[in-house]
Formats: C-alpha cells, structure tokens, sequence
C-alpha cells in the first residue's frame, strides 16, 4: 500500500466513498445528529472537493483504500500560507482494513504538513468514532470536549434579562477577545488563539450580528442564526461564570427565537458548564459530543539573546 496526493482520477472513488458513509449514518444516527454532522465541523463534507484542500489517498494495485482531506485554518486561508490546518475528512473504504489504512493516512498528512511549515494539525470527531484510534497512535491528544445541545421547543423561565445589553459593534472585538482569554482555559486558547490576530482569524463574520452585555467590560455575547430549510436555529454564548448572567443570557438568547417553529441548538465547550447547565433548565439536551484534537508538529522557539561575553581585566 502506498499513500499518494490525490488527483482528479481518484474523485468518483472518493465521491462514492462520502456516499456510503453517509448511508451508514443515516442509519446509526438519530436525525438531530445527523443533521448536526452534516453543519458542523466534524469529519464530514465540509469543503468541495474542488476547492483548495489537501488530499491524500491509499492505493494498493491500482485501487483507492481511503483518503484524508484537510485545510488552512480558518478555511479561507491560503493553503500556502497557513500554519495551523484542520483535518477535514478521514475515510475509509469499506473493504479495506481501517486499522490499517487510517493510521498511514494520517501519518502521512502529519510528514507532508510538517514539510509545508505547519505548527499544529487539529481535527474535531464524535466521542467513541471508529476512527479516533488512528489519530490517538500518531500522537494527537485532546485539548477540550465540545457538547452540542439540542431542543425542538426551548422555553424561557424567565424575562429579567442582563443589564448592559446592546448590539455589538466594530470596536467590541478586542474586547471580545478579552472575554474569550477570561472564559478560555490558558491551555486551550494558547494552542486555538494565543494573539488577538489568530482569534479574530478563526471568528471572521461570525462577530457581526450579535450581541454584547457590556458592563465596563465585556462580560457576556450571545447571537442567533437563523436556520435554513430543515437546519435547525442556532444559538451562540460566550460569557463569564457569575450568576445570574448565564441564565439571563439564555432566556434572552431564546427570546431572540422569537415565534420560530424550527428546533434550536448551541455548541459550547466542556468549561461553558455553567451555560450548559442554564440551557439544560430550558428544555435542551445534551444530543452529543465531540472530541477536540490536536498535533503539535513543531515547537515555535524565541531567537536566543546573545549576552555579551565578560572582559578579563588584569593588574
């Protein structure tokens, strides 16, 4: 077996391939997390094929076994550019042996990214995927859990919303920004966004629209999306762990619904525990989770200081 860059030939393989997985989780999967699979950053279709990715796969005797697919963070960027890339899709055939052929793929992502100057490979998955092992044997560790909550009828248990509530603007992401380091764990937002710069990156166009609670400081965000056909509505918080701005925040965040029919959801991590737990109260459940990976492929070293060297003085 022999793993090569994928090329315009090996695209109805590789189209057959989403296809049959795809199958196979309609059939395993409840449709609220089938549904989250297919809008979220997961090991799914997330770019076309056709757009500037990565893409690799595993041959044998002229026959496709799999392939990885993986992209610049965030995914606008230039490929040639980026320093930090997202696996994006990780599939195996199924007459091929997984144990076999996932862990040569993602080793050799792992070679071909460290050779183009990449400093961390990401990649987010369902808890207990068949493939996690293949990540876990080329090194990757997990850096946060990622818990998507789900309701077809949220219902507000109140109308005392936070003070200081009002759109956010231009000049908020900076400030933002400093929301994000005070309710981010240092070990994840040093490997996710250690400079404004990074974070400001990863959230392009996902900071308009929103709103802020701003008290001196800002202390809380929160944003709807409205959803699309059958995607559900979306909700997004950031705030900090003082009671009762979490609750307040998530009766507001519902409010905002309005008299949408259409199911809700929000994706918050493991330390969103407290704006988990107030969404819990309003009728959401947890619908699954996710493990948030990461490979250090190299280590950034600040340039040693020359100290200057002491004059011997004689006499």
């Amino acid at each position: 077996m022999r793993v090569r860059t994928a090329g315009l030939l090996d695209l109805a393989k590789i189209e057959e391939m989403h296809r049959s997985s795809e199958i196979r989780l309609s059939e395993a999967a409840p449709p609220a997390a089938r549904l989250w699979s297919l809008f979220s950053s997961t090991l799914s279709a997330l770019l076309p094929l056709s757009q500037e990715t990565l893409m690799y796969v595993a041959e044998e005797n002229g026959k496709v076994l799999g392939f990885i697919q993986a992209s610049g963070q965030p995914l606008s960027l230039d490929l040639r550019r980026a320093r930090v890339l997202q696996v994006l899709n990780l599939q195996v055939a199924d007459e091929a042996d997984s144990d076999e052929v996932a862990p040569a793929l993602v080793q050799h992502l792992c070679n071909q990214a460290l050779e183009r100057g990449a400093l961390r490979l990401f990649v987010r998955l369902p808890d207990r995927d068949a493939l996690l092992p293949a990540f876990r044997l080329q090194g990757f560790r997990q850096y946060a859990t990622e818990q998507v909550v789900y309701s077809e009828d949220p219902k507000r248990r109140g109308d005392q919303y936070p003070q200081g509530l009002r759109p956010a603007k231009r000049g908020d992401d900076r400030r933002l920004y400093q929301l994000y380091r005070k309710v981010t764990p240092q070990g994840v937002s040093q490997l996710e966004a250690p400079t404004y710069r990074e974070w400001r990156a990863l959230h392009t166009g996902e900071l308009s629209g929103g709103e802020v609670v701003d008290r001196i400081e800002v202390v809380g965000w929160v944003r709807m999306q409205r959803g699309t056909g059958a995607r559900p509505d979306t909700l997004q918080f950031m705030v900090l762990p003082e009671n009762p701005l979490p609750a307040e925040l998530a009766d507001y965040g519902i409010s905002l619904l309005g008299d949408s029919e259409a199911p809700a959801w929000s994706s918050l991590r493991h330390y969103d525990s407290h704006m988990i737990d107030a969404l819990r109260g309003r009728g959401f459940n947890v619908l699954l989770t996710q493990l948030l990976l990461v490979k250090e492929l190299a280590v950034r070293v600040p340039k040693p200081v020359r100290e200057k060297g002491l004059v011997p003085s004689f006499g």
